[in-house]
C-alpha cells in the first residue's frame, strides 16, 4: 500500500522521502515542544513546530540526496573500472602487468 503525502510525493517509492519525513516530524515535535515550554505561548509553539517541520524535512532531503547522487557516481565509477579491468586483464595495457627489460624497450 502506498502512501502520498500532499497527493504527489510517493513516500513508499521516492528515495528519501520517508526519512525526510520522519525525520521532520520528530524536528517539529521537538522544536514546537520546545518552545512551549520556553514560552507557554502556544499558537506561536505551534507555528515554530511548523517551521521547525518544514526546515528539518528539506534539510534533510537536501542531504541524503546529495548522499545518494554521490553513492550513485561511485558506483558508476566503480562499475566502469571493473569492466576496464575485466577487458585489460592480461593484455599490454595492463596497468598491473609486471613488464618485462625487453618489452619496455619496445613501448
Amino acid at each position: 500500500q502506498s502512501f502520498k503525502l500532499l497527493g504527489f510525493l510517493d513516500v513508499k517509492n521516492v528515495p528519501c522521502a520517508r526519512e525526510s519525513v520522519l525525520y521532520g516530524s520528530l524536528g517539529s515535535l521537538v522544536m514546537g515542544l520546545g518552545h512551549f515550554l520556553a514560552t507557554s505561548r502556544v499558537r506561536r509553539s505551534c507555528d515554530v513546530a511548523v517551521g521547525g517541520f518544514i526546515c528539518t524535512m528539506l534539510g534533510y532531503w537536501f542531504y541524503c540526496r546529495y548522499n545518494l547522487a554521490q553513492q550513485r557516481i561511485r558506483q558508476r565509477m566503480l562499475k566502469e573500472g571493473m569492466k576496464n579491468r575485466i577487458l585489460y586483464e592480461g593484455s599490454y595495457l595492463d596497468p598491473e602487468k609486471e613488464q618485462t627489460g625487453s618489452e619496455r624497450s619496445d613501448s
